[in-house]
Formats: C-alpha cells, structure tokens, sequence
C-alpha cells in the first residue's frame, strides 16, 4: 500500500517557531543548531511526514537516532503530548539536546541517552521512530533491529521509518554520496553501510506481522527518501 497524501516541508512561520528553541542563549553564542534545524524544516518533508504518522496516538515514542531531539520539539508543536525518548550514539548532540528541551520546557515526559545502535537498543512498548539510521547498520543489525521494534509496538502505535532506498536510481547515488559527505564533514559519526531495499522491508515487517505502507518523501531535496509506517492489523 502507499500513503497518498501532500509531501511538504513545514510553512516558513512553523518551522521558524520550532527552530527557535535552538538558538543560543546569549546573542553571541554559535547560531550553527539553530540555522540547520530551520533548513531542514524548511527543505524536507520528514517531520510532517513523522507526525502524520503518529497523529491520533498517544503510545510513548522511542526515536532511534534522535539527534538533537528534533522530533519531540516537533511533536510539541503539533500538540502531542505522549512520552518520547530519544537516544543516540552522539553523546555531544544527546548533552545538547537534553539542554535544550530542558529551556524550551519539554523536559517533562521526555529522555535522552547515549546508545550505539550498532550494539543494541533500549527494551520499549509502544511506537518507535526510525529516522535516516538503518543505512547506518550492516544487514544483520538492520534485520535484528526492524524485527525487535515490531515486537515493541503496542495496539494503535506505529513504527515510522525514513530510509533512503538502496536502488541504483539518481537519486539514489545522490542520497549515498550526501551521505557519506555528511560523515566527512563530522556532522555524522558514523559511515553509511548499506541501505535496505523497498522489498527486504516488506518482507521483513511482513513476516513480524505488520501491515506495511509506503510513501515517497523526497519533497524538494535530490534524495531518494521514503516513509514507511508500519501497524499491526
């Protein structure tokens, strides 16, 4: 199945409310947080696509990968209030986004910690976020990882991924060379290993016994994004 609806970026006005919680706090403090977040809200579709998603239930969201926590200050702007914990293997990015819900009164109900997906994940109930990560892991972890977070789903929660395909398309070649440019730049600790292609996730997510729907989410980036929500019928 594949979800057919708009494939947009946030309006300018909410994605500069959300970027806001990153700025500094003193005017001359570095404003590097704050300019990515309000790019990225602007450029892609993710995070309309994310809550989307999870709009309508109220199960405590697991985000792996979580960054700055983008994703609980995104969610608190669109009026979901369920418990969120984000972790990641960036332990400078988890001390910053902890500080920064923290000053934007989002600590309530929220969690950061430093996990390595590479080595395991957090026991959860409930939906799980999984956000540009899975080509962060070999084939083994991916499938060890997909078939753990359908285990975890609650009824009415959702497993939201957003992967890049792994197809020999443009847009494909352009999201592996981004990618490891991303690492280069230091911005990603880790290299790309391998990106899952649209029928191993099927498959995958059918056998764990999910109905799995599909939704392109390039937006107007070069990347061969997609959405893939995950429920169990």
């Amino acid at each position: 199945m594949t979800i057919r609806s708009a494939d947009a970026p946030f309006p300018p006005g909410d994605a500069r409310a959300i970027a806001r919680a990153f700025l500094p706090r003193r005017f001359y403090g570095n404003r590097y947080d704050y300019y990515y977040t309000l790019s990225k809200l602007r450029t892609d579709p993710l995070y309309p696509g994310v809550l989307e998603a999870l709009r309508g239930t109220t199960a405590p969201v697991l985000d792996l990968g979580c960054g700055l926590g983008l994703l609980l200050h995104a969610l608190r702007r669109d009026g979901q209030a369920m418990p969120w914990h984000g972790v990641d293997i960036d332990a400078d990015k988890i001390r910053r986004g902890r500080e920064i819900a923290a000053r934007s009164g989002h600590a309530d109900g929220a969690c950061f910690d430093v996990v390595d997906l590479a080595a395991g994940w957090p026991p959860h109930a409930g939906s799980v976020a999984i956000l540009d990560v899975l080509q962060y892991l070999d084939a083994q972890a991916q499938a060890a990882l997909l078939a753990d977070t359908a285990a975890m789903l609650t009824p009415g929660s959702r497993l939201v991924i957003r992967s890049g395909l792994g197809d020999d398309s443009r847009r494909g070649r352009t999201t592996r060379i981004t990618d490891r440019l991303a690492h280069l730049a230091g911005w990603m600790q880790e290299v790309p290993k391998r990106y899952p292609t649209r029928a191993e996730l099927e498959s995958t997510l059918g056998e764990a016994g999910l109905a799995v729907e599909f939704r392109p989410l390039y937006g107007n980036t070069p990347f061969n994004n997609w959405l893939v929500v995950g429920r169990r019928d």
